[in-house]
């Protein structure tokens, strides 16, 4: 754990195991589940990516250890659950709801010593960002009106490939 120069950022170096969709946005047994699922793959591949897992007031970014290259980021209004493994403790996952489609992802994260600690901290964090939504948090518009743009563009590009795919230029 390494705390940030400002006192709202907190970066934890832990593995990252896997994530996996899920069909509800929380619970144990959906936390239990995608474990189970996803160490098939890890017994597979015999490898697993350290990653820090930064905590902001608004996020959880999974940044890739050496390079800091962004993996995933989830603002912290799309997490719905998270929870340390029952039986194996060092095992953590958090569920988020994916920004773009209406499915949700379990990530599931593996830390020795502060699988507890982490927990919490997203738990207070989430619960700091709700409060702060509740007390008026205003919703930024210039965001809002860049996801619908975003929205329209890809709507746009799929009609696009689709016309080129019909005239065989593709």
């Amino acid at each position: 754990m390494s705390d940030i120069d400002d006192d709202s950022e907190i970066s934890f170096s832990v593995k990252f195991l896997g994530r996996i969709e899920v069909v509800r946005p929380g619970g144990m047994q959906i936390l239990t589940d995608a474990v189970e699922a996803l160490q098939v793959d890890v017994k597979m591949k015999k490898t697993k990516n350290k990653v820090h897992l930064f905590l902001t007031r608004s996020a959880i970014d999974i940044l890739e250890h050496k390079t800091k290259f962004m993996l995933y980021t989830c603002p912290l209004a799309s997490v719905s659950f998270c929870a340390v493994h029952p039986t194996q403790p060092k095992i953590l996952g958090f569920v988020a709801k994916h920004p773009a489609a209406d499915m949700f992802h379990c990530y599931i994260l593996q830390s020795k010593k502060f699988s507890h600690l982490l927990v919490s901290v997203i738990g207070d964090a989430f619960q700091a960002c709700k409060q702060n939504e509740s007390l008026g948090g205003d919703r930024d518009l210039v965001v809002e009106a860049l996801r619908h743009k975003n929205k329209i563009l890809q709507r746009e590009n799929t009609e696009l490939k689709r016309r080129l795919r019909d005239n065989g230029e593709v």
